[in-house]
């Protein structure tokens, strides 16, 4: 994985509430197993039309946010099926982070094993950056993993974050690569448990 420690960037604002992960990521693109190339598939059948041709209305068409690298999305973001494609698709897409008041359990853990920063943010907290971007698309989003904080200007929310998984983010680790660090620490403990048994 990537590491990831902070960034500085604009927001694409998705107020919709209750986003599945067919939504995300329509089944139709989950042939493949690699991570590549499924950014062309996100919110597919939302952000184009039946001709494929891409909706004005729809926010990751329009210029403004061109070049979002956050994802504002409304509650309960990520329902639905366990599909790890959907993470994948958003990071393909170019986005590092998404900044909700709610996700569901399974794609919060996913977008945390693949290194794609899911923020959780108390509702009247992100509504307010739904405000700020809605109204100035340029306005820059500061989300700092380290201090587990989003500014915008003056105003600092704070979000929490597994310690375990804060740690594999930083250091840009998934699960194995963690668990091989401890390889020392591992063979310390196993010379010491046969150590008593001696």
């Amino acid at each position: 994985m990537n590491k990831f420690s902070s960034v500085t960037a604009t927001a694409c604002p998705l107020r919709a509430e209750n986003v599945d992960t067919d939504q995300i990521i329509p089944a139709r693109y989950l042939t493949t197993v690699t991570r590549t190339g499924l950014g062309k598939g996100l919110f597919a059948d939302w952000r184009l039309d039946a001709d494929g041709q891409p909706r004005p209305d729809f926010p990751l068409n329009q210029p403004q946010h061109a070049d979002a690298t956050l994802l504002l999305a409304g509650r309960n973001f990520g329902c639905g099926s366990s599909r790890e494609h959907a993470p994948w698709a958003i990071m393909d897409a170019g986005f590092v982070a998404v900044i909700s008041s709610y996700f569901a359990d399974i794609f919060y853990n996913n977008s945390l094993k693949n290194g794609l920063l899911p923020v959780l943010l108390q509702p009247a907290d992100l509504s307010e950056l739904f405000d700020r971007v809605e109204e100035v698309p340029s306005t820059l989003i500061r989300v700092d993993l380290p201090s587990q904080t989003v500014t915008v200007d003056d105003q600092v929310y704070s979000f929490t974050i597994d310690p375990y998984r804060k740690v594999c983010l930083l250091e840009g680790l998934d699960d194995l690569s963690y668990l091989l660090r401890q390889e020392g620490h591992i063979a310390a403990y196993e010379e010491g448990v046969e150590g008593v048994r001696k």
